[in-house]
């Protein structure tokens, strides 16, 4: 059946599958926020009378099929004041609702209701959401508002130190994590090395962070996703809001095209700090800065259809002596149109465009290198609200990649470096899902769903053939892997077939509700990725270089299970959230020993098809209500890799056995707290302890003409110090605020209080005294203040 044909099915046929004896009405409209008709997200409206409840998706939209009669409607949100509202429903009612914030100044003041209650009944799991108002309370390194950084709080995420890029979710890798931003593709989440995220707070509307149960609409990574939506722009009215730090500063505007119909959004952030090294005469030819712009047009064409272009631009500029420059980033864009089928069936269409970019110019060896990876992307999803007790979700979509593994061309006609084109590579992942949710009983509810997923590698390519089709070959005398030699190759002209794979994968999810107040929750998911990351190093790197799977490199297939306790006592003021996991992924890349992966036309030859395995407990303690609220984090976990032989004499990686991953922390701990003193002051401290990233350290020493070289032990049976660090804040919001247009406030923070010198790397050297080999840390940061100025008006 062809695609087009599955949908049409789904479309039409499904809703004729769950008539129901009595008559039925449906109501549905769109949740907007009243000062600037921005959607929201995750609204819940409830029926008490039936016990029975919808959030709005990720546009706003709501829609509630229910027996006729008389009902009250209950709208709550974080943050907005809850209403309630009296409906007759003998008809289907098209109603929006307009819900005001709780907002004063700049600040978010007590949370009075919150959507914790609605989801213990859910079967959604593993999922963790936070506040763009929570994000910007926390205190974090130099004052500037972190996305990423937040969501290191959180149990089971954690990162490869201070100053690393990027962040592991369940003892899984960087790269196994889908961050999306307005749905299109993000391959480097990280300004300045891993010190800042490409996100913009002032930009973003809502951010989710699925770890586990993850929905069959999301697809192509095998630890987690990551999904940011933007705000669609204020079309009542222009305001600008904005930020000034030390380093850096940000600016947003946004306001109406057409009143009540169109807006725009426009944002931009920019660091400075490389200005003050053209102070100095040792640092004036060295830089250091990054920039990025946000932009979004929404328009409204009538009660049914709706337009969203949104995009996206980022830039990190690095040089030392103009004779090293590296420039990288990321650019999207997306068009998307909105439609209502009728009451009952939304659905989204969506083009985007996703490209990284990495180039490298080294003047003191005479050549440019450059990188990247682009895709191009096709979905259409639709929502099928059947009835109140059983939804659809289902869609279908295309990527197709462009890889760029490495572009040489000389700097200047002299520097006998010539040019030189690594062979792209091509490749088309389409795939179809469709998730259901379905309340069995008022105590039962159930998601579950299947995805299916196919993978081409395509040409235009030359592929080496091997001997016995392995690249990689066992000294068996010298207990060693080498590289083999290609016994021939094969082109492949351009959109040729060289590989293809397909995989279903099944998620399932299940909630059984104890009470009113506590629930027991069960999931199941598999995720396949198609796309490797080709890195030897603990944290992405912009250097690290994207690679489609092909006849060589395995899709890496994970499997995780969980089991989860919620809780919610004291009328909701607490929450306590307790899950299991236990996760397989196969075929995870690893490296054999020595290997080169810069600028390798034959990258099949220095890597061998493992496996890794990661279980844990996950705790949270929530206070949500009050003057003082936060959380406590604490995570029990090992995450372990391995590469075994593949023959009787091979010995594998690690002599075949199990080994740390460099993303294990087997202890982390994290508190976060906001205390609301009054009006004018609030103050925040988060505190994180860890286990030390695991790494391998010599076990002894040989002289080798002369030099004492450290030979070394299984791969990663050492570890780094602990690593741990508290930080504060304070934020001043003038009383004047309350009287005029531009209001503003002061935030002052001190990251890393008691100056901890958490080690970011320990190398060893030779002492040039005594010839021994001696262990050198390094650490990032000590303590740091930091002051900044927010506005809006």
């Amino acid at each position: 059946m062809t695609p087009k044909k599955i949908i049409t099915f789904l479309v039409v046929l499904l809703p004729s599958f769950f008539s129901f004896a009595q008559e039925k009405f449906t109501l549905s409209g769109t949740i907007i926020d009243a000062n600037s008709n921005e959607t929201l997200i995750g609204v819940n409206v409830v029926i008490p009378e039936l016990k029975t409840g919808v959030t709005t998706n990720e546009y706003g939209f709501y829609s509630l099929t229910v027996p006729q009669g008389k009902y009250t409607v209950q709208i709550s949100y974080l943050g907005y004041q809850t209403i309630e509202e009296s409906i007759s429903l003998n008809q289907n009612i098209k109603n929006n609702f307009n819900l005001y914030s709780n907002e004063t100044a700049l600040k978010e003041v007590i949370i009075t209701d919150n959507k914790t209650k609605i989801d213990i009944k859910k079967p959604e799991m593993s999922v963790n959401k936070l506040s763009i108002s929570t994000i910007k309370k926390m205190p974090v390194v130099l004052g500037e508002v972190d996305v990423l950084k937040s969501i290191l709080l959180l149990p089971g995420v954690t990162n490869a130190g201070e100053g690393a890029s990027g962040f592991n979710v369940r003892g899984g890798g960087a790269d196994q994590n889908l961050i999306l931003l307005d749905e299109a593709t993000i391959f480097n989440s990280s300004h300045v090395f891993g010190f800042f995220s490409v996100f913009n707070p002032d930009a973003i509307k809502d951010l989710k962070l699925y770890k586990g149960g993850i929905p069959a609409r999301y697809g192509g990574r095998a630890s987690s996703v990551l999904d940011i939506y933007q705000k669609d722009g204020n079309s009542k009215g222009f305001h600008v809001n904005g930020g000034i730090g030390l380093i850096s500063s940000r600016i947003l505007a946004e306001g109406p095209l057409v009143k009540d119909k169109g807006s725009f959004l426009i944002g931009g952030r920019s660091s400075y700090a490389h200005l003050f090294l053209k102070l100095s005469e040792e640092q004036k030819n060295n830089s250091a800065y990054f920039y990025d712009l946000n932009t979004k047009l929404s328009y409204k064409l009538d009660a049914n259809n709706s337009l969203y272009l949104s995009g996206y631009f980022g830039r990190d500029v690095f040089s030392l002596n103009k004779s090293f420059t590296n420039i990288y980033g990321n650019a999207t864009l997306n068009l998307r149109w909105n439609h209502l089928f009728s009451e009952r069936l939304f659905s989204n269409l969506s083009l985007i465009y996703s490209d990284y970019y990495y180039g490298l110019d080294l003047d003191f060896v005479g050549f440019k290198w450059d990188s990247g990876i682009k895709n191009y992307n096709i979905k259409y999803d639709f929502k099928n609200y059947i009835s109140d007790k059983f939804k659809l979700n289902y869609g279908i979509n295309g990527i197709y990649y462009e890889f760029n593994p490495g572009t040489i061309q000389p700097s200047d006609a002299d520097s006998g470096i010539n040019f030189d084109q690594l062979d792209k590579k091509y490749a088309f992942e389409p795939a179809l899902y469709i998730n259901a949710d379905h309340e069995i009983s008022s105590k039962i509810a159930l998601s579950y769903g299947l995805r299916y997923s196919m993978f081409y590698r395509l040409g235009q390519s030359t592929v080496n053939i091997y001997e016995n089709d392995n690249p990689v070959m066992f000294n068996s005398e010298l207990q060693i892997y080498e590289k083999a030699t290609p016994i021939s190759t094969k082109f492949y002209d351009r959109n040729k077939v060289i590989q293809s794979y397909n995989y279903l994968e099944p998620r399932f999810s299940l909630a059984y509700q104890i009470n009113e107040d506590q629930s027991v929750k069960a999931s199941y998911n598999r995720m396949v990725q198609y796309l490797q990351l080709i890195s030897n190093t603990s944290s992405p790197t912009p250097l690290d270089v994207w690679t489609p799977s092909d006849s060589f490199i395995k899709p890496q297939i994970a499997d995780q299970v969980a089991l989860g306790y919620f809780k919610n006592f004291e009328n909701d003021m607490y929450s306590l959230e307790v899950e299991t996991y236990y996760k397989e992924v196969q075929n995870r890349l690893d490296y054999i020993d020595g290997a080169d992966l810069i600028a390798n036309k034959a990258i099949e030859q220095i890597i061998l098809n493992g496996q890794l395995r990661s279980y844990g407990l996950e705790i949270m303690f929530r206070k949500n209500e009050g003057k003082f609220n936060g959380w406590i984090s604490y995570t029990l976990s090992k995450s372990e890799q391995q590469t075994p032989g593949r023959t009787p004499i091979e010995t594998g990686i690690n002599n075949g056995q199990w080994y740390n991953s460099v993303y294990d922390k087997l202890h982390n701990i994290a508190i976060t707290t906001s205390y609301n003193w009054n009006e004018k002051w609030s103050f925040g401290a988060n505190f994180a302890l860890q286990t030390g990233q695991p790494v391998t350290y010599p076990v002894g020493q040989y002289e080798y003409l002369g030099i004492n070289v450290p030979s070394y032990g299984l791969r990663n049976e050492n570890r780094l110090p602990a690593y741990h660090h508290l930080d504060i804040a304070a934020t001043l919001t003038p009383r004047k605020n309350k009287n005029r247009e531009w209001k503003g406030e002061w935030v002052f923070s001190i990251y890393n209080l008691y100056n901890r010198k958490n080690a970011a790397s320990i190398n060893f050297r030779q002492n040039s005294d005594t010839g021994s080999n001696e262990a050198v840390k390094t650490s990032i940061f000590g303590v740091v203040p930091a002051v900044s100025y927010n506005f809006k008006f």
